[in-house]
């Protein structure tokens, strides 16, 4: 059944990682022999489960799955440095064993799954963070400005002298959205604060998704400059710039994708932790994998927003509560249309 949102997003590129050449290197599951039973398939980025990031906000929607409709799982997991035909052959292995949905975890597998859905037209293909005009794809995409429009209203709130510090994982389209809706969030709400944007890798090198030392490096480099907020949307290596956030009183870390705060392996850090900008990756996976269930499989593109909350920022530790009123206030100004959030900067 062909699926459009009602609110428009732009085409999302992930905070995605090139992926591994090995298909099947890590995997759950059983081969689903019961007659009738869902088989999903995933592709992780590099990372996989356990990233505490977009990886894993993949796999609660998975987990998810597993627990409240039986379905069966296999999941394979990316390493940096594959080639394009390495995507494509992860992704038909899966659909030739049987399992549909099919989902690539990010941006990277938007042209193996444009060539792998073709052949296999009775499979349901899910792509995270990118858009394909295959039938049989459902696109699931969010607007991860707002979020990060938010989180600029809060960093400007609560920094002290207005330096503020955004580290990208790679130089690319998405991770622009957040440094755009970040940058804007920030000067509408303390017009003379300074807003410093790093990113640890350019170009085709997606090594800056998967180095934690890079983004605790660049952190460390932005907070003995004064900068004392810093929002890190670069997958694995936010978790070094959280660590370094932490390690000096009176800074503040924003997290990305899933609650950091409540990651098993940066919870020490909490504290440091003022929000995470999410995306609710769970939310598309999780309503994909049932609409193959119940026999209708959602195909086209949707569009997770901020009015959906598709997106929204965490509340762990009460960090924003001095501060909510404002928060919810620049939130309905966004649903309602008052205020545009660029995705450019």
């Amino acid at each position: 059944m062909r699926r459009v949102s009602k609110i428009t997003a732009a085409c999302a590129v992930t905070a995605a990682l090139a992926l591994t050449a090995a298909c099947g290197e890590s995997s759950t599951g059983g081969s689903g022999s019961d007659k009738g039973t869902v088989k999903v398939g995933m592709a992780y980025d590099v990372g996989g489960r356990g990233d505490n990031s977009f990886n894993d906000s993949a796999a609660r929607g998975l987990d998810k799955a597993k627990a409240d409709l039986g379905v069966e799982t296999k999941e394979l997991t990316a390493k940096t440095g594959e080639t394009p035909a390495d995507r494509e052959q992860r992704l038909a292995s899966l659909a030739e064993g049987g399992y549909n949905p099919v989902i690539g975890v990010g941006f990277a597998y938007k042209d193996a799954i444009d060539k792998v859905a073709g052949k296999f037209p009775k499979t349901t293909f899910g792509l995270i963070d990118s858009v394909s005009d295959k039938k049989n794809v459902d696109s699931i995409v969010f607007t991860e400005e707002q979020g990060s429009y938010l989180a600029g209203v809060a960093a400007a709130l609560k920094s002290k002298d207005g330096k503020i510090g955004f580290i990208g994982g790679v130089d690319l389209p998405l991770i622009k959205k957040f440094a755009a809706g970040f940058q804007q969030g920030v000067k509408d709400t303390k017009p003379g604060a300074n807003v410093q944007i790093q990113y640890l890798s350019t170009g085709t090198d997606l090594s800056g998704f998967g180095a934690p030392d890079k983004g605790k490096a660049a952190a460390k480099g932005m907070l003995d400059k004064g900068i004392d907020v810093i929002f890190a949307a670069a997958g694995g290596s936010g978790a070094g710039a959280i660590e370094a956030v932490a390690a000096k009183p009176g800074t503040w870390a924003i997290g990305v994708d899933s609650d950091q705060a409540k990651d098993p392996a940066l919870s020490k850090y909490a504290g440091s932790i003022m929000t995470s900008v999410v995306k609710n990756v769970d939310t598309g996976v999780f309503e994909l994998i049932k609409s193959v269930k119940d026999g209708k499989s959602m195909t086209g593109t949707h569009s997770y927003s901020l009015a959906e909350n598709g997106v929204s920022l965490t509340t762990t530790g009460d960090h924003l509560k001095d501060i909510q009123a404002k928060l919810d206030e620049a939130k309905k100004k966004i649903v309602d249309g008052k205020i545009k959030v660029a995705t450019t900067l």
